[in-house]
């Protein structure tokens, strides 16, 4: 028991807080629940916080998971996490209790059961002033216009992005560093390949990057909240700022010769856009244009994206996506004290211009029907607060 003095200098007598249980968890463990279980997004926050450089990670069609490295112990078990590292589960951010853990560091509470797309503050329509911005961007090229501002004004020095590699020439999505306007404007646009960006952490702080910028999916964007509520701290500080794609799936690169290719004869070093509304869309160098059934398309979906419960990118700062009727304008989801200022300090210079989300309520009720969607495909036998709010078919 505790004593401790209050207002009329009487003592009184009150319980000392519980111990907090010591989190002991290893590699085995994540890779019995999340690994191999379906539950791995391929995030690669694991492989960026590994301390020994033991868990590799193969981004090409058909990886995008991490693996271990070392012999001794076999594919299972890790000898570092015998001895007590625990830094891999720490940054997982589908291990356990990770969305309550994640909401409380960012919003001082977990999610009530009507809030299906997460915390936020605003939606807001938004879309970048600047012609350049605005036209290699995707739908109102927020997502470039935010990066291009915050390194204007010294908020980050580097953004990790997704690029193409072999630049314009080609199509697959890679991890890349952003540090100029001209980096940013090269990796703009949408993919729905994957690119785990997280993977571009090293080139970062090779480069001697500080103060960066995430730029992901859903499952990646709940990586920095985990680890910085889990104490993962040399990965988790260097990331101030967390922008989140509405996402609702991502498919293997092999979609693009498999499908594209072999059945409509699409070759993807001649896609120039993509899109999806409803469909498939995409637009060719020549000028043609494209529709796809998306059905066709869910043979290639990711493993990870079949359980991932999050369309909505519910841990970002700043959430943002193209669906609704104003296909012009960026769905802008504000979710943090540090989304809404930059939001807001952006309108005042001029960089973007808003309207209310009102504006568009389609695309806010698709919002939230796609995110209620993707929370009825967690598992029911994996960590039950997620799934809070939806009602189970019996």
């Amino acid at each position: 028991m505790t004593i401790v003095d209050d207002s009329s200098g009487a003592g009184s007598t009150t319980a000392a807080p519980a111990k907090k249980e010591r989190w002991t968890h290893q590699w085995k463990e994540l890779f019995d629940e999340v690994i191999t279980s379906g539950l791995c997004t391929g995030c690669a926050g694991c492989v960026i916080s590994c301390p020994h450089d033991v868990i590799g990670y193969k981004h090409e069609p058909g990886q995008y998971k991490p693996f271990h490295l070392e012999d001794e112990l076999g594919p299972t078990d890790c000898g570092h996490g015998q001895k007590g590292c625990t830094s891999c589960t720490r940054s997982c951010p589908r291990f356990r209790n990770w969305e309550n853990e994640a909401d409380e560091h960012l919003f001082g509470r977990t999610r009530e059961a009507d809030e299906m797309s997460g915390i936020y503050k605003d939606i807001l329509l938004v879309r970048a002033k600047d012609d350049a911005v605005y036209d290699q961007g995707q739908d109102g090229g927020l997502v470039s216009a935010i990066l291009i501002w915050c390194l204007e004004n010294n908020i980050i020095d580097g953004a990790l992005v997704s690029m193409l590699e072999g630049g314009t020439s080609g199509w697959k999505a890679k991890p890349g560093v952003a540090t100029n306007a001209e980096e940013v404007l090269a990796g703009a646009g949408s993919r729905y390949t994957y690119s785990a960006n997280t993977m571009a952490f090293d080139e970062a702080k090779e480069k001697g990057l500080k103060d960066l910028a995430l730029v992901g999916m859903s499952c990646q964007t709940s990586i920095a909240p985990v680890m910085w509520h889990r104490k993962v701290g040399k990965v988790s500080k260097p990331i101030k700022l967390n922008i989140g794609l509405l996402c609702s799936k991502s498919f293997d690169d092999s979609m693009f010769d498999e499908l594209f290719f072999l059945k409509y004869g699409l070759k993807k070093e001649d896609i120039v856009k993509m899109n999806i509304k409803g469909v498939f869309q995409v637009w060719m160098k020549n000028g043609d244009y494209h529709e796809i059934n998306l059905k066709e398309c869910h043979a290639w979906t990711r493993e990870g994206c079949n359980t991932c419960p999050d369309f909505a990118a519910e841990h970002a700062d700043i959430s943002t996506g193209g669906i609704g009727n104003e296909t012009d304008w960026t769905l802008t989801v504000v979710r943090t004290d540090l989304g809404r200022a930059i939001i807001e300090a952006m309108i005042k210079d001029g960089v973007v211009e808003t309207r209310p989300g009102d504006d568009d309520p389609a695309a806010i009720a698709l919002m939230h029907k796609l995110a209620e969607k993707s929370r009825k495909r967690w598992p029911e036998w994996a960590d039950s607060s997620v799934s809070v709010g939806i009602t189970k078919k019996k």
